[in-house]
């Protein structure tokens, strides 16, 4: 499952207790507590009587004793907001139950039985969207990771593997499209204008993966050949109108089938394979097998409506969501504590092949920046988990940044000390050993070491330890000879106070000061508190280049001049090394600033320094352009603060504005001639055109901070003669952040051009929530009265909301409102749509690391929360963990 992800900046189950909990107070899931369910269920056929206020489901459950599990004479079957209409074991009724909480007790005595249940849900009514629940005139379900169990009696955990057979029927000119996972068996037409499907999926899932769609849909069809010669049938479903947007969907779609045969040696194994796209939807997309419900943010793409990171997200997701079926549905998770098992390992899948089907340092700083943008501060704050966590409450809070994107790193570090060619041995181990199993996290790591012959027992510490290692550096010479110095750090978090030494992985280069050259890339791998490195024949002291590609997801705290690191700025040839270079550049001489260290002659020196290396960014002829606007991304204001112990938004927002404007005033000539030679470039979709927008919105981003008259007539021209979303967007994000007619004429032209587009319109909300106007927060009340918002669609909910709450600008006004404002939206959200609503909570969930008077203002807010009756069980307990 992809994650609803967060707005960019303007710059770039296992239930085990027998009693129910009450919403404030849920029982706590311990990994340790873990115990196979004593039954098996190998077989379960679901009839499905469907409508959008009233459908009845009847389940019939094979069971037959497990004998690896402790016997037990009744079996428990979750349910959640709903009661049994009837049940019959063996064909007759019984009524030897009961209900314990909001689950069903039966009695089995027998080694084997039938259990058949019938349920009946107003689907129309399913605000919270998990389950089986309507959507514009559709039907559609999402069972991860516990909404099973709001359409039947179920034993809704992933090591509970069955085969599924599925039959529909509704009213044909309602739902005249029925799809569940699988294979279509059976269709025909039934009594009174209704119409029947029949659905056999013959690779035994869990519950989670369960799916149904039914409504009024059309498809844009086509093929695939898979490496044995099967030919797979594709359908991407959507409303009528908009199939002319989902060429780049089904072409990244068999992009991605063919990049997973070639390498991981990985084939689909069923005759079709659909996607259907749903405007209410919690999350990016969800796995299901054979049927992938996605959010229609991540299938609709065209040049006129959507940007260039647009479709790099709908390959990215589409690609995510196919390669689940091995990593996920082939091999699901044991327990919900294995969360990253499946998903860290197919984020780095997705990683790859973007790289490959784009520029990979591009992609690499990328994936940083989300990185550190988002799990960076999860893990230095009060929601600290390692990647396989060793209890939960509510498991809709652990779909986070820390499972996905650093789960991601840590198999990406196992890839780094093996290499390509081990590591793929290894994988291959992995699927060959545990296919049709429900594994672990440690049976991918054995599988890594028996394959790829590493060694990982020190490793398996990365699992179980929170926090981001901060890594000391400093580098001397003696003789001929340089010595490397590391040490390590890993921090305190909830929890876990005292941390051992975890195996680092760094990729180090150590250049020549005068030829700025260097003898070869090496691989050192620190496994201690402290470890020194010599290297010979050495003749003075170099410039070291290190965490190259970014090898491990740690931060670097070295010692090394500003002279350094504009030489590295300069003549890295470590694409990432080269960035990472002047971002560390930048937050040096912004953390002084901040801080109130720097003198004015200081200050005037560091923005020289500064902006010398951007001039060298800047006419630097072998940079392609795509990587040259990422050189010239400044550190997020998010960023920043986490590299402060303590941070004060207001003093790093106007610091890093005033560096942007000395940047810009300075270069201004260079700025502009990069804005007329990129608009020169036509529209395409090659990387030259894709990075000439690129950079044209990056000079936009700089004139408006030097001369914001030159920009604001610049972006208005960009925005009148734009043919594409990307350079329409980048014109209106520069004037949002302005005042004049331009900005007024511009949202008005955008709203008015694309009124009929609920994805465009989310645009327009997030770009004036994000935006740098002082009067951002107004904007934002405004909006929130406005006709098209609404809190029942989460994609509108996050346009807003979410922009602004990750929008240090606007969220920490001075005297609280954007607090206030986030808090309120949690407690008019959460009665609809908790799992949406407890999103919201961790912006707030920082008060610890920001200046005293927001910090009082932000913890405020959380005990306001904390005090509210009637709160979910999903966000009391992020606003618990928050307060601590």
């Amino acid at each position: 499952m992809d994650i609803a992800r967060t707005p960019a900046t303007p710059d770039g189950n296992q239930h085990l207790a027998d009693a129910a909990p009450e919403p404030h107070d849920p029982a706590t899931i311990r990994r340790e507590d873990y115990r196979p369910y004593p039954w098996l269920v190998p077989d379960v056929a679901l009839d499905f009587d469907l409508g959008l206020e009233a459908t009845r489901i009847t389940a019939r459950l094979t069971v037959a004793r497990n004998a690896e599990a402790d016997a037990s004479d009744t079996i428990r079957l979750n349910g959640d907001d709903i009661e049994p209409l009837s049940i019959k074991v063996d064909g007759e009724v019984s009524n030897d139950w009961h209900m314990d909480g909001s689950d069903l007790i039966l009695p089995l005595s027998g080694d084997a039985h039938e259990i058949e249940i019938a349920t009946a849900i107003d689907p129309s009514a399913n605000t919270k969207l998990m389950g089986l629940f309507a959507s514009n005139g559709m039907l559609c379900t999402q069972c991860e990771a516990e909404g099973f169990r709001r359409i039947t009696f179920f034993p809704d955990r992933p090591d509970v593997l069955s085969t599924y057979r599925v039959r529909m029927s509704g009213p044909k000119a309602q739902f005249p499209v029925l799809l569940s996972n699988g294979n279509l068996e059976a269709q025909g037409d039934g009594e009174e204008g209704t119409h029947w499907a029949q659905w056999h999926d013959p690779w035994p899932k869990p519950s989670y993966l369960f799916a149904l769609v039914a409504g009024d849909l059309v498809a844009n069809s086509d093929s695939f050949t898979t490496m044995s010669g099967r030919e797979v049938a594709l359908n991407i479903w959507v409303r009528e109108g908009d199939e002319n947007r989902t060429g780049h969907a089904m072409e990244s779609l068999k992009r991605s089938m063919r990049w997973d045969e070639q390498t991981f040696g990985r084939e689909y194994d069923l005759n079709l394979y659909n996607i259907v796209a749903v405007s209410d939807f919690n999350m990016g997309a969800m796995e299901n097998k054979g049927l992938n419900v996605f959010n229609t943010k991540y299938v609709l793409a065209d040049a006129e409506t959507a940007t260039d990171g647009d479709f790099d997200g709908v390959e990215g997701v589409i690609a995510h969501e196919y390669f689940h079926n091995w990593s996920g549905n082939r091999i699901t998770c044991r327990d919900w504590f294995q969360l990253s098992l499946k998903e860290g390992f197919t984020v780095l899948r997705d990683q790859l092949f973007s790289q490959d089907m784009g520029s990979e340092p591009v992609k690499r700083i990328e994936d940083v920046r989300i990185l550190r943008g988002a799990q960076f501060p999860e893990d230095s704050g009060p929601l600290a988990h390692p990647i396989r966590p060793d209890s939960y409450r509510e498991i809709s809070n652990f779909y986070t940044a820390t499972v996905y994107n650093k789960g991601a790193e840590v198999i990406r570090m196992m890839r780094t000390m093996a290499g390509g060619d081990a590591f793929r041995k290894g994988t291959d181990l992995y699927f060959d050993r545990h296919d049709g199993e429900a594994a672990t996290c440690e049976d991918f790591v054995t599988a890594m070491e028996d394959g790829a012959g590493l060694d990982l027992t020190q490793f398996r510490l990365w699992y179980s330890q929170a926090g981001t290692p901060k890594i000391g550096v400093r580098m001397e010479h003696r003789g001929d000879r340089a010595i490397l110095h590391l040490k390590q750090d890993v921090p305190p978090t909830p929890g876990q106070p005292d941390k051992a030494p975890m195996p680092i992985p760094l990729r180090i280069a150590l250049f020549d000061r005068e030829s700025g050259q260097h003898d070869g890339e090496q691989l050192v791998t620190l496994t201690k508190a402290q470890e020194s490195f010599s290297f010979d024949s050495i003749s003075s002291l170099p410039v070291l280049s290190i965490n190259r590609g970014f090898s491990a997801p740690v931060t670097i705290e070295r010692e090394i001049s500003q002279d350094d690191l504009v030489f590295l700025a300069a003549h890295d040839d470590d694409p990432f090394a080269r960035y990472e270079a002047l971002q560390d550049l930048v937050v040096s001489h912004l953390k002084a600033a901040v801080s109130g260290q720097l003198e004015e002659a200081a200050k005037r020196d560091g923005e020289e320094a500064i902006t010398s290396a951007f001039a060298s960014v800047l006419a630097d002829d072998s940079l392609d352009e795509l990587m040259r606007g990422e050189l010239l991304v400044l550190p997020s204001e998010t960023y920043l603060a986490e590299t402060m112990l303590v941070a004060d938004p207001a003093a790093i927002h106007s610091e890093r504005q005033a560096l942007r404007g000395a940047i810009a005033r300075a270069l201004e000539s260079e700025f502009l001639n990069l804005h007329e030679r990129a608009g020169a470039v036509p529209f395409g979709m090659d990387a030259a055109a894709k990075g000439a927008r690129k950079v044209k919105t990056q000079a936009l981003i700089y004139l408006a901070a030097g001369n914001p008259d030159v920009a604001r007539r610049r972006a208005w021209s960009q925005y009148e003669q734009a043919d594409n979303m990307t350079d329409r967007q980048g014109a209106l994000m520069v004037l949002c952040g302005l005042s004049g007619i331009e900005r007024t004429n511009a949202l008005i032209d955008f709203y008015n051009r694309f009124q009929g587009n609920p994805l465009v319109i989310d645009k327009w909300f997030a770009l004036q929530a994000s935006s740098m106007h002082p009067a951002a927060l107004e904007h934002v009340k405004a909006l929130a009265d406005h006709q098209d918002f609404t809190l029942k669609n989460p994609n509108r909910v996050r346009s807003l909301y979410m922009a602004m709450a990750y929008s240090p600008h606007a969220f920490h006004a001075a005297d609280g409102e954007g607090y206030r404002m986030i808090a309120d939206l949690i407690l008019a959200l959460d009665p609809i749509n908790p799992q949406t609503a407890s999103r919201f909570v961790p912006p707030l969930g920082r008060w610890r690391r920001i200046e005293p008077k927001r910090s009082a203002l932000m913890k405020e807010q959380l005990e306001r929360l904390a005090a509210a009756p009637g709160l979910s069980s999903d966000t009391h307990e992020q606003v618990s963990r928050s307060l601590g």
